[in-house]
C-alpha cells in the first residue's frame, strides 16, 4: 500500500485533485483537517493550533492508512500532512514547534502542486499576492528537500495537471 501526500501552498487544487484521483485509483483520500479547523474556529491561530491541527491530521492519515492496509488497498491519499502546516508555521510566524522537527511520519511519495493555477479567494485562503505564493510554494519546496521524501513537481491545469500526478504514483 502506498500513501501518497498531496502537498503546496493554498489554492494549487489539492483537495480537487485529491478527490479526483481517489475515484480514479479506488481508495480513500483524507481531508484537510486544518480547513475544518479555520472554518469552525477563523483563521486567527497560534503555534499551538498549528500543532493541534498537524497532530489531528496525523492521526487521521494514520487511520485511513490501517484501513486501507487491512483492506489490501493499492493505495491512500493524504490531502495534507503536518509537513504543509510546519510550512504554514514558517509562513505565519518565520519558525515552527518542535514537534514539527521532530515529525518523521512521512508518506511514501509527495506530490508538490506548482502555483500555475489561479488563486481562488474562498474566505479562508490567506496569501494571495504573488510574492507570498512563491514565498509560499518555495518553503514547500524547501520543507521537502530538507526532509530528504520522495517527491514529484505537479503542474497544469485541469486534465493536464491530473495526468502529470497520476503519471507520478504509477512511476
Amino acid at each position: 500500500m502506498k500513501r501518497i501526500c498531496l502537498h503546496g501552498p493554498e489554492s494549487t487544487g489539492k483537495s480537487t485533485l485529491g478527490t479526483r484521483l481517489a475515484a480514479h485509483l479506488g481508495c480513500e483520500v483524507v481531508p484537510e483537517y486544518g480547513r475544518a479547523y479555520c472554518e469552525a474556529h477563523g483563521t486567527d491561530i497560534g503555534m499551538a493550533q498549528l500543532v493541534h491541527i498537524a497532530q489531528t491530521q496525523d492521526a487521521m492519515n494514520r487511520a485511513a492508512a490501517a484501513r486501507a492496509a487491512e483492506l489490501g488497498a493499492g493505495y491512500v491519499l493524504f490531502d495534507t500532512d503536518p509537513l504543509i502546516t510546519s510550512v504554514w508555521a514558517h509562513m505565519m510566524f518565520g519558525t515552527a514547534d518542535g514537534y514539527f522537527g521532530a515529525f518523521a511520519g512521512f508518506a511514501d511519495h509527495y506530490l508538490l502542486l506548482d502555483i500555475d493555477l489561479p488563486f481562488v479567494d474562498d474566505g479562508l485562503r490567506v496569501y494571495a499576492q504573488s510574492a507570498e505564493r512563491k514565498r509560499f510554494f518555495d518553503l514547500c519546496r524547501a520543507e521537502l528537500d530538507g526532509r530528504g521524501v520522495r517527491y514529484t513537481l505537479v503542474q497544469g491545469e485541469g486534465e493536464a495537471r491530473f495526468t502529470a500526478a497520476l503519471a507520478a504514483i504509477s512511476a
